[in-house]
């Protein structure tokens, strides 16, 4: 069954011009999320800057802030010449390594489900008893893969059906150092085992069957804690934790969203005319595997100003309309690029020729079953898609504008709310999505500055 927001906000993008221009999307979401609760668990104060102010995260700051930790916004500064304000500044006074209190009143999490998972990591390592709740979307989403793990590190939980939201976590007094083979590759699994470790004795390890993103190991190591990374004769990794490191405040300057940045690349890309550069976007290895598939398809986008910030790659892009071609994504690739699923299959409706992706299982428990709800909302916009339990084909229109025209439910998730608003940019006619609140969840402000560079996107 469905579910939208309150009120919803119905929007409707047609068919843009030439996107032109120079943009800053917002902050990452899943360096924002750690840096709170890392700089939570710290002794001193954290700065930082860049942070993502979408739901989830403030989410996650209400809940280190209802734990004891202190964590405000700062005053914003003045625009930066890119298209937004340098703002995102905050502070967070952290209590320490197990220093965490027990909140008086639920956490509500919203539809973060990065936010409550690794939480559950948090609280497991601490003496305390903390309920966890979330939107319809969130209360939707399995947990099991997380708290498995946990409850061998001493927690307990108490789920709706077992692992659903509402669930109660009992925290470990004694949480015990484990080594935990990871079924299916998962970041949110592993981050959330490792957070349980700080406050273990001994050393925790993940032992992960693919690379995935390291945001957590990066920002451990910022801090000051002892991780070891050593890869696997089959291509995993094993991350090793020493528990119960002092962690010190440091600054953390957050990179723009790799994530949130897919959508108006792939809308330069597909929009004929466009050129469009994104200042400061988040490079890390782990999380590019979309710009290595548009790359494959022809795109053409080219890296300026490389650099590195708190341990993260960064840079900007130049992307330029682009004649793609379809190409096959193979299964391995999914770590690297889960969350671009979406807007790639936007970007493999206008490719010439067939685009397939395999290993799609993830896409199934995210916000939304993202898979059928892109197949769903492909076809109703007179592209030829094919959907398996694992896997995608879309057929390309060779360049030529596909039909439009039809209605998606968002389901409230922000990512499909995003693709189809992008699709409809490149349509003959308008597409119109059910409701574009869910956009706040990661990306604030979207509709406004894709306008700012162009595109057509108006009350639906």
């Amino acid at each position: 069954m469905s579910a939208s927001t309150p009120n919803p906000t119905p929007l409707r993008s047609g068919p843009a011009r030439a996107l032109k221009g120079e943009i800053r999307v917002p902050g990452d979401k899943s360096i924002s999320h750690r840096a709170l609760m890392l700089g939570a668990l710290c002794v001193g104060e954290t700065r930082i800057t860049g942070l993502l102010e979408g739901e989830d995260v403030l989410a996650t700051a209400a809940a280190v802030r209802a734990m004891g930790a202190e964590a405000e916004k700062l005053p914003d500064i003045e625009p930066d010449g890119a298209g937004k304000p340098a703002g995102g500044r905050w502070r967070v006074v952290g209590c320490g390594v197990g220093g965490l209190a027990e909140p008086e009143n639920v956490i509500d999490m919203g539809n973060a489900g990065t936010g409550v998972r690794l939480m559950m990591g948090v609280v497991a390592g601490h003496d305390m008893t903390v309920t966890f709740t979330g939107d319809a979307s969130l209360c939707r989403r399995p947990m099991g893969r997380v708290t498995g793990p946990l409850k061998r590190m001493g927690a307990k939980f108490t789920g709706r059906d077992g692992d659903l939201l509402p669930m109660t976590v009992r925290g470990a007094a004694e949480p015990l150092p484990i080594e935990y083979e990871l079924p299916v590759a998962s970041a949110q699994v592993k981050s959330a085992v490792l957070l349980a470790g700080l406050n273990a004795p001994g050393v925790t390890t993940v032992v992960e069957p693919q690379p995935t993103r390291d945001h957590t190991e990066n920002m451990l190591r910022h801090f000051g804690a002892e991780v070891l990374v050593r890869e696997t004769e089959d291509g995993g990794r094993r991350v090793s934790l020493v528990g119960r490191p002092e962690l010190v405040a440091r600054d953390v300057v957050v990179p723009a969203d790799i994530s949130s940045a897919a959508f108006p690349i792939v809308a330069a890309l597909i929009v004929p005319g466009s050129e469009v550069t994104l200042k400061d976007v988040g490079l890390n290895p782990l999380r590019a595997g979309l710009l290595t598939t548009l790359a494959e398809m022809g795109a053409e986008i080219e890296t300026i100003n490389a650099r590195e910030e708190a341990g993260e790659p960064v840079a900007d892009l130049k992307v330029s309309a682009s004649k793609l071609k379809g190409v096959t994504v193979p299964p391995e690739r999914a770590p690297s690029m889960i969350d671009e699923y979406p807007i790639l299959a936007v970007a493999a409706a206008v490719a010439d020729g067939e685009t397939r992706m395999d290993g799609l299982e993830e896409l199934r428990v995210k916000e939304s079953d993202r898979l059928s709800a892109v197949a769903t909302g492909l076809a109703a916009c007179g592209v030829t898609v094919e959907e398996g339990e694992d896997y995608l084909v879309v057929a390309g229109s060779g360049g030529a504008a596909p039909k439009g025209g039809g209605t998606v439910t968002v389901d409230l998730d922000h990512r499909i709310a995003m693709a189809f608003l992008v699709l409809g940019m490149a349509c003959e006619t308008p597409v119109t999505i059910d409701d574009g609140d869910a956009m706040a969840t990661s990306f604030p402000g979207f509709a406004d500055l894709m306008n700012g560079l162009g595109a057509d996107i108006r009350p639906g």
